[in-house]
């Protein structure tokens, strides 16, 4: 095969990687499942970039009953610790990385389990 077929062999399959159905039919497999291309996985609401990358709702809905502490003065506000936990928890997870007690996302979400276990 001459380098110009070869080019446009691996232009077809790059092409084939981003989009299957780009040369009209899709590529099958020897057990005739269509492959799916990266456009098929980030597409729609079910697919895995909706569902991962983009990332999860989360509640910062805060129920909690305001009281007016006897030793804070009017300017300041007390907060729940579980509250603040979760609302702070990206930033706890940065600085345990960066300062590195922790070594990725999953190890630093458990150490804040466990610390927070304790209070």
């Amino acid at each position: 095969m001459s380098i110009p077929g070869k080019e446009k062999l691996v232009q077809e399959v790059v092409g084939t990687l981003h989009d299957n159905g780009i040369r009209g039919q899709p590529m099958w497999d020897s057990h005739n499942k269509v492959y799916k291309s990266f456009s098929d996985v980030i597409e729609g609401k079910e697919r895995r970039f909706h569902q991962t990358l983009l990332g999860k709702r989360v509640d910062y809905l805060g129920r909690s009953v305001i009281v007016v502490g006897p030793s804070r003065s009017l300017h300041r506000c007390g907060l729940p610790c579980e509250i603040a936990i979760e609302l702070f928890q990206t930033f706890v997870i940065r600085g345990l990385i960066r300062q590195h007690l922790a070594s990725n996302i999953g190890v630093s979400k458990s150490k804040i389990r466990h610390i927070t276990s304790q209070l």
